[in-house]
């Protein structure tokens, strides 16, 4: 009897978080994956660390954050994130046991546009807040790391599909990608941080609501998921937090792909019959 209750005290913490320490970037409000994955590491009793884009930001989330540490860091800016990390560090948060990169950026203010006619600006822009920040990240961060911590970021899907409306940023998240590999080598060289992504499907967020033609997107998505129904925004931070655990310890450099079988059901007999009856 008392091994029975010993191994159900094990089982409830599988992931082992409690008493950890994660830093999340992202949070926009409670749609977020940020918050989604934040709330869940909380849950399993880690300390969360949250980074916002600006004080106004800080400002609206004022009630969800309350009694919890913000810290102000817009990756767009050169140095902010040097500061960041120096301010984490100061307020005796260090050493950290995982990072959450949850942030992302475009400017589709122009609506959409062919790929070929993407803004050199925009493009940039888009690219230092939604790659190149969790490159400037590891690099801030790696005297605050744990001996062994965990960095994820969210990324999609797939990089092989070319939807009209995400335009740029599918390069862009193909960059991310790539530097999640790059940085779990780099970083293999003195020390045992892992880096890995979740690919995720189509999620309801407001972010994902700035996407010109997203709701279309989704829907059609939806009916291609093998169980026709699309992901919740906790299921890609479930496997996020199993990432940032040391049960995921054997997985470095990777992608998980959360998609509900969506990249593996293209021919879906109902969609092929609405695509035929709608050809007519």
């Amino acid at each position: 009897m008392e091994d029975s209750r010993r191994e159900r005290a094990r089982m409830s913490d599988f992931l082992q978080l409690s008493g950890r320490r994660f830093l999340v970037f992202g949070v926009a409000n409670r749609k977020s994956v940020a918050w989604h994955v934040a709330r869940t590491l909380e849950e399993q009793g880690a300390t969360v660390l949250y980074s916002v884009r600006s004080e106004a930001r800080r400002q609206s989330l004022a009630t969800m954050l309350a009694g919890k540490p913000v810290f102000v860091c817009d990756v767009e800016k050169p140095g902010a994130v040097t500061h960041l990390a120096q301010d984490v560090s100061a307020a005796g948060h260090a050493p950290l046991h995982g990072i959450v990169h949850s942030i992302a950026f475009a400017n589709y203010a122009s609506g959409l546009r062919p790929f070929h006619e993407t803004d050199r600006a925009d493009f940039l822009q888009a690219t230092a807040v939604s790659a190149f920040s969790l490159v400037e990240i590891a690099r801030a961060f790696k005297p605050h790391l744990e001996p062994a911590a965990s960095v994820v970021t969210i990324g999609i899907s797939s990089l092989l599909v070319t939807p009209d409306n995400y335009g740029y940023m599918g390069p862009i998240k193909a960059a991310l990608e790539s530097s999640v590999r790059f940085l779990a080598k780099s970083f293999s060289a003195d020390t045992r941080v892992r880096f890995n992504a979740v690919g995720a499907g189509p999620l309801k967020t407001s972010a994902s609501a700035g996407i010109p033609g997203y709701i279309e997107s989704y829907l059609y998505a939806e009916k291609l998921t093998f169980r026709k129904r699309n992901l919740e925004t906790q299921e890609v931070a479930n496997v996020a937090a199993f990432l940032l655990s040391d049960r995921s310890s054997g997985i470095n450099g990777a992608t998980l792909t959360v998609d509900a079988g969506l990249g593996l059901n293209y021919f879906d007999q109902e969609i092929i019959r609405l695509a035929m009856r709608a050809g007519k």
